[in-house]
């Protein structure tokens, strides 16, 4: 066997269940352990099946969205033994996304009849929460060190490290640089070079390697040349007071972890300045617990306006699906909802589905949203077409005003094309896109770096680099 082979372990060729297993001087580190989020069940987890014989020293994990971390559990029912390392941001998140996990599962098991579900318990995901470790930016780590048979001697390496770097996308984003004996590994997770509201750019200053492991999400869509994320912050705040004047209900799907909290951010330094007037600003239970963690944590993190506490800035309302499904919408609300694809058995889903149909409400998109999800399908919709906006719910007519803002979390793709020169490897892997993503970055570096490897491994296939 090579000195280093990675296996891709999504089970689909596009955005989804992330994690990678790669091999290095006799050691195994799963890289993500996330679950793919169009698909349920078993069928929504990594190949684990493929590498079920494999002894995995450790588990590294890049940052907490549900595609990177939602299958966590199950990759410790396969690997026992390994340890699970994460940046301490992440750290302080992970147990409460396994959590809710359950909870959405045990939901779907008695609604929509996923007899699978759930995957993993509360009692599993206290169980394993003593494997789980935190650790800083830029510490490089022996996360094999001990493995068996795999003692160093004194004054010799022979177990490889890893290395944490800032990657920009969410509260504890990395990318991971693996050191090997001979070679060196750097997996970007998802990465963003450009500041948010709240979050710096990425920081993977002097990171080299032999091989690259990058996502590809925005690899199809090429920026305008005059854009300007200054002006996509007017759009919205203006898209809001336009529904707001005629009485509407403004609906912003979003995240719970990383884009509810730039949201936030976002209104309450537009009401801080007078350009939104001051109101209730509803949102989901997770995303209010996320936002007390970015407030927690907000000295710990290379972010802007560390001292704007959300929590205190704005009056938020925890509102639940019950209360979405019986409350009045008139009189002009705002609510930041999870999830940002508006996923069936979601907040923003039943909020949507109420809406959807009137003329003076407002739907306003700040992130990816899967063409085969109901927020795609919303998006593909023409204004009074009637199309199928999820199985639970059927065919609704298009009449709110649907608008897309890019405020995205994720590199824009020439941005990735300077991480490729910058990092030079001499192989690069390509994942976390779809084919027009990965096909477009691909072409490129085979186009400006001829000596450069491009790979695109299908799902379970293994690769010796």
């Amino acid at each position: 066997m090579s000195a280093m082979r990675i296996t891709n372990l999504n089970p689909d060729h596009d955005i989804g269940a992330s994690a990678w297993m790669l091999s290095v001087d006799g050691h195994q580190l799963l890289m993500d352990a996330g679950t793919h989020p169009k698909r349920e069940g078993l069928s929504s987890l990594p190949l684990y099946e493929s590498v079920k014989d494999l002894e995995v020293d450790a588990i590294a994990l890049t940052h907490c969205h549900h595609d990177h971390v939602g299958s966590l559990p199950v990759a410790l029912q396969y690997f026992p033994h390994a340890r699970v390392l994460m940046t301490d941001l992440s750290y302080f998140i992970v147990e409460r996304v396994l959590h809710n996990s359950v909870n959405v599962m045990v939901r779907q098991r008695d609604e929509l009849g996923i007899r699978e579900y759930p995957l993993y318990t509360h009692e599993e995901v206290d169980d394993y929460a003593p494997v789980f470790q935190g650790f800083g930016y830029r510490r490089e780590i022996e996360w094999a060190q001990f493995a068996r048979g795999h003692a160093s001697a004194p004054g010799r390496r022979h177990v490889p490290t890893l290395e944490f770097f800032d990657a920009g996308h969410a509260l504890g984003s990395a990318g991971v640089l693996v050191r090997g004996r001979k070679q060196t590994l750097f997996y970007s997770g998802d990465v963003c070079f450009h500041d948010q509201t709240l979050l710096r750019a990425a920081d993977f200053e002097g990171v080299r390697a032999d091989v690259l492991v990058m996502e590809t999400t925005r690899g199809a869509r090429q920026l305008p040349a005059n854009f300007d994320r200054d002006h996509e912050l007017e759009r919205l705040a203006d898209g809001i007071n336009r529904v707001l004047a005629r009485k509407g209900t403004v609906l912003i799907p979003a995240f719970a972890l990383g884009r509810t909290q730039e949201i936030l951010a976002l209104l309450a330094l537009l009401m801080r300045s007078g350009k939104l007037r001051e109101q209730p600003v509803y949102i989901g239970g997770l995303g209010r617990v996320f936002t007390e963690i970015y407030d927690l944590q907000s000295n710990r993190t290379n972010r802007h306006h560390p001292n704007l506490k959300l929590t205190h800035a704005l009056n938020l309302q925890v509102i639940s699906t019950n209360d979405i499904e019986s409350m009045s919408l008139r009189g002009g609300r705002i609510f930041v909802m999870t999830a940002g694809m508006m996923s069936e058995n979601t907040g923003a889903h039943a909020l949507a589905a109420r809406i959807v149909g009137d003329e003076r409400h407002g739907i306003f998109f700040v992130g990816y949203a899967d063409a085969d999800t109901p927020g795609g399908r919303l998006k593909a919709a023409k204004p009074g077409e009637r199309f199928v906006f999820s199985p639970s719910v059927g065919k609704l007519n298009r009449n709110c005003e649907v608008l897309d803002f890019d405020l995205t979390a994720h590199a824009n793709r020439d941005d990735l094309m300077t991480m490729v020169a910058e990092v030079n490897p001499r192989v690069v892997v390509l994942g976390h896109g779809d084919t027009e993503a990965k096909g477009w970055i691909c072409e490129q570096i085979r186009s400006r770096h001829p000596r450069i490897r491009v790979l695109q491994p299908a799902p379970g296939e293994s690769l010796d680099l």
